[in-house]
Formats: C-alpha cells, sequence, structure tokens
C-alpha cells in the first residue's frame, strides 16, 4: 500500500482536494460469484470516465485491470457510477483474483488512489497451514523503546484477514510481507509495533487470522511474563539436566561433522543449537523486518530467536 500512499502524497502537495475512500477493508466472496467494490469520493467522479482500477496480489506489482472508460472485458468487469462514488463488479470470480483492490482517478495526469480492499475469495486454508507468534524476548525491566511483535500466518493458499487486539480493544491493521514457496503456497508475516510499556504492561495481546467467510478464525494469544527468580529455583534440576543432555548432543553432532565416517557417508553441516527455556510454548525473537535503501533495493537482516517446545 506505500505506493498509494506515495501518491496520495503526491496529489496533496499539488493541492488537489478530491480524497478516494474504499469503506470495505476486507471481503469474501465464493468462487464463481460477483464481487462489488466500492469506492466513495469526496468530489464529483464526471461520470467515472477518469477512473481506474489496479489490482495487487501478493509479492507483485499493481495492475491495472479497468479503465471505466473503455468497454473491454465488459463480460469481466462493470463499473457502476454515481455523482461520488463508482463500484467495481467482477464477475465469475476466481481464486487467482484475490488481492487487493484500488479505485485510482486521474487528476492532471496523476492518479489519486483509494485506500484499497482486500478481495479473499473461496477458502486460504490448507492442510499445511499453521499459525505462530513472534514476540520480544524479555529484557527484564526495559520498558523504554519500541516492541515488535508478528503474526506468522504458514502455507495458505491465498491472502487471510488479520487483526489485533490489546486485551479486547482492536487496533490498528498491522504491515503485512509475505514469501511465496516454490509450490505457490505462501507464508504471511503481519507485524505491529507498540510502546515497550504497553507490552510489558502485562495485558493479552492477540492475532486473529480467518482464512474464509464461513469458517471459524484462528486466535493466537500471548502476554509478557517475566517472572521472579525465586519461582524458577524448582527449574534448576531439570533445565540442568536437559543442558547436560543438549551438550552431550551437540559434541557428537559436531564429531560427526568434523570426522568423516571411514564408511563413505558425507558429514553433514550441523546448524546451531537453539536455546531451549520453559516460557511457554512462544518464539521469542529479536525481530529485524527488512529496511529499504535509496535505491530501492531491499537490505536483508539476520534473525536471532529462540524458539520454545510447548
Amino acid at each position: 500500500m506505500i505506493f498509494a500512499e506515495y501518491l496520495l502524497l503526491s496529489s496533496l502537495v499539488l493541492g488537489v482536494q478530491l480524497f478516494l475512500h474504499q469503506t470495505q477493508r476486507i471481503q469474501f466472496v465464493e468462487v464463481s460469484d460477483t464481487a462489488k467494490i466500492h469506492c466513495s469520493s469526496t468530489e464529483n467522479l464526471e461520470g467515472g470516465s477518469s477512473m481506474f482500477w489496479y489490482l495487487r496480489r501478493e509479492g507483485e506489482k499493481p495492475t491495472c485491470i479497468k479503465r471505466c472508460l473503455d468497454d473491454q472485458n465488459v463480460s469481466k468487469f462493470a463499473c457502476k457510477h454515481e455523482t461520488h462514488s463508482s463500484t467495481l463488479e467482477i464477475r465469475n470470480i476466481q481464486k487467482t483474483e484475490s488481492g487487493i483492490y484500488y479505485c485510482a482517478f486521474e487528476y492532471s495526469s496523476y492518479l489519486i488512489f483509494g485506500n484499497g480492499t482486500t478481495l479473499i475469495i473461496g477458502d486460504s486454508y490448507t492442510k499445511s497451514s499453521w499459525v505462530m507468534l513472534l514476540v520480544p524476548f524479555p529484557h527484564g525491566s526495559q520498558v523504554t523503546g519500541t516492541a515488535n511483535l508478528a503474526c506468522v500466518i504458514h502455507g495458505v493458499s491465498s491472502p487471510v484477514h488479520v487483526s489485533w487486539s490489546v486485551s479486547g480493544e482492536l487496533q490498528e491493521q498491522g504491515l503485512t510481507r509475505s514469501l511465496k514457496a516454490k509450490d505457490g503456497s505462501l507464508t504471511l508475516i503481519n507485524h505491529i509495533s507498540v510502546p515497550m510499556d504497553t507490552w510489558t504492561s502485562g495485558k493479552n495481546f492477540t492475532c486473529e487470522v480467518k482464512f474464509n467467510s464461513s469458517g471459524n478464525s484462528v486466535k493466537t494469544s500471548t502476554r509478557y511474563s517475566a517472572a521472579p527468580a525465586r519461582e524458577c529455583s524448582h527449574y534448576i534440576v531439570p533445565l540442568a539436566a536437559g543442558a547436560g543432555l543438549l551438550l552431550l548432543v551437540v559434541s557428537l553432532s559436531l564429531i560427526w561433522t568434523l570426522c568423516p565416517s571411514t564408511l563413505g557417508f558425507q558429514p553433514r553441516v550441523s546448524a546451531p543449537p537453539a536455546s531451549v527455556e520453559p516460557q511457554g510454548g512462544i518464539l521469542y525473537a529479536h525481530l529485524d523486518f527488512d529496511s529499504r535503501n535509496r535505491n530501492g533495493r531491499t537490505m536483508q537482516r539476520s534473525a536471532r530467536g529462540k524458539h520454545v517446545k510447548a
């Protein structure tokens, strides 16, 4: 949605008073049905002659799918206009048409965009789908700065609806990033940033994922927990035993890696062991999200974290 905000900012610089608003932030539609996406305006849309509709699929650039002035693809797309609104109708819609739809109005050779409507067609859930929360690793008494929380949705076939709530109060929508696997499935990472004192206040943070219009949503919740040292004393013995066993396994792995077997097997490259601590089945991670340089290239940052088994 960055491109839309950028062009909207450009229109403000030009002194344009026209704003486009799409009230339906998300819409579920069954396969082969007709989808209707609405766009309202603060000014007269001049009969829709300068209206466009764009589609941005996950991991792709936005493309223009309909110019309301022409009569191409009328059997698939249709524009319905009123003085201050425009509606795009998409007939016989298919799963491949899931994505974010933007209305746009041409003004003095510039395009002014709406805020977008996410269209989810059919069911995004697959047999390999799961949801996990990534939360900041406890830092003792740290109460300043920002805490990043992420909701990871793995193995979906198309976009999903993700919402966050803090102790029952809905929050602003998070920023979603997507990764596409070779088999076409998607892994979505939706993250929010909150003040550190909000995170450490003990409130419940809930990520709710909705895959379709009829099924139940999946909710995953967590809260900040910093247990006093005296409450952890009964963990010392099992932790020491577990640490000794882990050290033995790591040592044997290193011997296997550094000393090839004489039976002809090639040593495998071992990965650094994960630290295991009894923290309630949450994945604690230092979240460094991608940043972009001035040339628009993405700079990757390594993620560091501790995975905790349930």
